[in-house]
């Protein structure tokens, strides 16, 4: 949707507002070269194509705070959090006239938190899907296509065959892992989309398990344990008392609760713990 906007269609008001409510975005990039599948600029030049993305983006941003900015400056007068926000305003409208991102400009805690509540595309975390050929997803490496991408290191970049994921929709679970395996790959695209996101937004994952349900809760990286367990109910973490805690690997390792319990592997942890992705939790609370 966005590479199509960049044929002079502009991005649609509902696709931008999509956007603009997302926590990250994803730019796909096409890297794979085939004769038979036609590029809509007439060649493959992953650079190339991931600027005109950005560019896009970052004119939308342009033409948003633009619009707004006066509008902020006029509500200001005599309002000191109005005048916070038309000072990120100001700091961000350079870079953006500049062709920058706004997530370059550097800011303190308190004005970051005003540039989020702008809601704001370049503001976003991003995660670079490179779309390559059957043949690339065993061969090419990241290092080589953010290279190609004329990306920094530390950007996020997947390699991502739309081909691979047609095809694996068609397969069982055994299929598409022995499917994977022959492609020499330890995952599909969307497994790894979903590893980047959850690190580009700083999220974590831990369990509850009981003899009904296993069950999965995200919680940011850095949580403590009652804060952890106010994801499942309020009243867990106001009546928090402690949490029993097992790895997910000395979990799996030792089948389960009891056999983790009586191989050592079970802790108990207070107030100050801080979760760990993977922990399988049990929450003791009185309110």
């Amino acid at each position: 949707l966005v590479k199509g906007a960049s044929k002079g269609e502009g991005l649609g008001n509902q696709f931008l507002h999509a956007i603009r409510e997302s926590d990250a975005l994803c730019h796909v990039v096409r890297v794979f070269d085939d004769g038979g599948v036609v590029h809509v600029d007439g060649s493959v030049d992953p650079k190339r194509d991931r600027e005109t993305i950005e560019t896009e983006l970052i004119l939308a941003d342009l033409d948003s705070l633009t619009k707004r900015v006066e509008t902020a400056r006029r509500a200001a007068k005599g309002d000191k959090e109005k005048q916070k926000e038309v000072d990120v305003m100001d700091a961000i409208l350079p870079a953006l006239n500049e062709g920058k991102m706004a997530s370059t400009v550097e800011l303190d805690d308190e004005k970051s938190v005003i540039a989020k509540q702008l809601q704001l595309l370049t503001t976003k975390p991003l995660i670079y899907a490179a779309n390559v050929s059957e043949s690339q997803l065993g061969s090419l490496d990241i290092a080589s296509t953010k290279d190609q991408m004329g990306l920094r290191e530390e950007d996020q970049v997947i390699l991502v065959s739309a081909k691979v994921e047609e095809d694996l929709q068609d397969l069982s679970p055994d299929e598409a892992k022995e499917y994977l395996r022959e492609l020499g790959i330890d995952g599909s695209g969307l497994d790894h989309l979903i590893h980047a996101a959850y690190t580009a937004l700083g999220y974590q994952t831990y369990f509850t398990a009981g003899p009904k349900e296993v069950r999965a809760w995200t919680t940011k990286v850095g949580a403590t344990a009652p804060q952890a367990a106010g994801v499942i109910h309020t009243d867990f973490e106001r009546g928090f008392i402690c949490a029993e805690t097992i790895h997910y690997l000395d979990y799996i390792e030792h089948d389960g609760e009891s056999g983790a319990k009586d191989a050592g592997k079970m802790r108990q942890e207070g107030k100050e713990y801080i979760v760990q992705d993977g922990d399988v939790m049990h929450f003791r609370f009185n309110v």
